[in-house]
């Protein structure tokens, strides 16, 4: 019985989300229905993630909770699913923030309800499906379904130019997915094959020609850079957070690109991975230093969470491309600490949002008088953004920038490092200027309203979780150290040294 589920346990992971969508289109929209019935669906989701670290099992080799089904013949297309210890946790933070978002969303959607609930339960199908899917033509319909429901959301919810900003998210991510898309046949082409471990091995073992596969690998790598985004591939991310429904902001950035990069570019083409890191953390270290000036010198909360995501990506990027295992375990843990923190404060940002309809920081000041709960949790959040000791974000930051000075390079490290106290600053400025100081006109003005019950309910865990990842990271890293070594090791990478192996097992420097 317990086999059966373990091998069904993802197919019910992506297909519940898009059962409920095609039960919240049926739903009357009236009494909230279509609020309760997406947050039911969310709930159980969530649930089904859970039974993914609870029989994973960290001694075994390879991809766990397989499912491979053939779906087409000619071509070989495979309904090919499982998950190792980079995307164990990965699905479990997407299961967690699907009902974050949508209580987040609860007093701010108010028309179209059904529409909004069902193409938000679609994107959650599609990033499920992103981090599962083991088939490349699988992968790429996945990573495309997850670009049509933001887009669409962001045209019909944006705060003041909704279809412009959505028409710039979709044109520079959309765009370098036809070269992806290329590249994934012509891969075919060579071997016949649309499935990731295949290819994987035919590549490592020189099956494939060598000129050609490094405009393939630049393909992957553009797509994927895109949607992190790298520096300076950023320009549509400000317009977008800025317009974007506060449950599609905790997801637009990051999750998608950075784990795409570790499994389908560094887990692909190792070598030309290599040839190409030394420009991708120099990269990353300006992104890290660039997205924090620019966050300081923000007068927009929704501008400044852009430009602070761009500078916590970048260092995560950074953690990727040193090609240490140390930076591998610190970049999936800080991404999952980014999501949960940036679940916290955008819904709290959404809340003063709701409240007094301006996102200009200039309006506020002297709110933690009135709203006490909202100001108390902002800070616990800030604090946790900023990577405070006890906080995961510590953990995260702390050992990207250990991989970073010990296998890479003690100057890029002393760099990004500026970059990790320069975000201290702006959230800190941020807090202050929100919170405390004198009280604005805008708050003298309108009566106090602080966070409702269900908004507590859904806090409160976040608030304890940012905690317990700093106190016990040992919750969470075993399997993320397991999993990243055996990457590292599939890819030819030696995870102590993260030199390319050769095929005799010896290292080449």
């Amino acid at each position: 019985m317990m086999n059966e589920i373990n091998n069904s346990i993802l197919t019910l992971i992506l297909a519940l989300p898009l059962a409920g969508a095609v039960l919240v289109l049926l739903t009357p929209d009236r009494w909230r229905m279509p609020n309760w019935v997406a947050l039911m669906i969310s709930l159980a989701t969530f649930a089904l993630t859970l039974h993914l670290p609870a029989h994973f099992s960290g001694g075994l080799s390879g991809f766990q909770f397989v499912a491979n089904l053939q779906w087409l013949e000619s071509p070989k297309i495979f309904y090919h699913v499982g998950i190792d210890g980079l995307s164990l946790w990965l699905v479990v933070l997407t299961g967690l923030l699907a009902p974050v978002g949508i209580v987040a969303s609860w007093g701010a959607i108010r028309s179209r309800r059904k529409l909004f609930y069902a193409l938000f339960l679609v994107q959650q199908t599609a990033i499920f499906g992103v981090f599962v899917s083991l088939d490349l033509i699988l992968y790429y319909g996945f990573w495309e379904l997850s670009l049509v429901p933001m887009a669409i959301l962001i045209a019909m919810y944006g705060r003041k130019d909704g279809p412009k900003a959505a028409l710039k998210f979709f044109l520079f991510t959309f765009i370098p997915s036809a070269p992806l898309l290329l590249a994934i046949l012509w891969l075919y082409a060579q071997r016949g094959s649309f499935d990731y471990t295949s290819l994987q091995s035919d590549i490592a073992l020189g099956l494939v020609p060598a000129w050609p596969l490094w405009w393939v690998a630049m393909a992957f790598l553009v797509a994927f850079a895109v949607k992190v985004p790298v520096f300076p591939l950023h320009g549509w991310l400000a317009d977008t957070f800025g317009e974007a429904p506060v449950a599609l902001a905790m997801v637009v950035a990051g999750k998608l690109g950075l784990y795409s990069m570790l499994r389908f570019h560094i887990g692909l083409f190792p070598n030309e991975s290599r040839i190409a890191a030394p420009v991708l953390v120099a990269l990353a270290v300006i992104g890290v230093l660039y997205g924090a000036c620019l966050a300081l010198v923000q007068r927009d909360f929704w501008r400044l969470m852009a430009f602070a995501a761009l500078s916590h990506l970048s260092l995560i990027t950074l953690g990727i491309y040193g090609l240490t295992q140390t930076g591998w375990e610190g970049a999936i843990y800080q991404i999952l600490n980014h999501g949960v923190v940036d679940g916290a404060l955008f819904l709290l940002l959404g809340v003063l949002y709701d409240r007094y309809s301006t996102s200009e920081i200039g309006a506020y000041g002297g709110l933690a008088a009135k709203l006490p709960r909202t100001g108390t949790f902002f800070v616990f959040g800030s604090l946790a953004m900023i990577g405070l000791p006890m906080m995961g974000g510590f953990v995260g930051e702390f050992v990207i920038l250990v991989g970073t000075f010990t296998g890479v390079s003690k100057g890029w490290a002393i760099a990004a490092t500026f970059g990790v106290i320069l975000g201290a600053a702006y959230m800190l400025w941020l807090v202050q200027r929100l919170f405390y100081g004198p009280e604005s006109k805008l708050a003298e003005s309108t009566p106090p309203r602080d966070l409702r019950f269900g908004q507590m309910a859904v806090l409160w865990p976040l608030a304890a979780l940012m905690l317990a990842m700093g106190v016990a990271p040992m919750g969470w890293l075993p399997t993320i150290e397991q999993g990243a070594h055996r990457a590292l090791h599939a890819a030819r990478f030696s995870p102590a040294s993260a030199t390319p192996v050769s095929m005799s097992g010896e290292g080449q420097r």
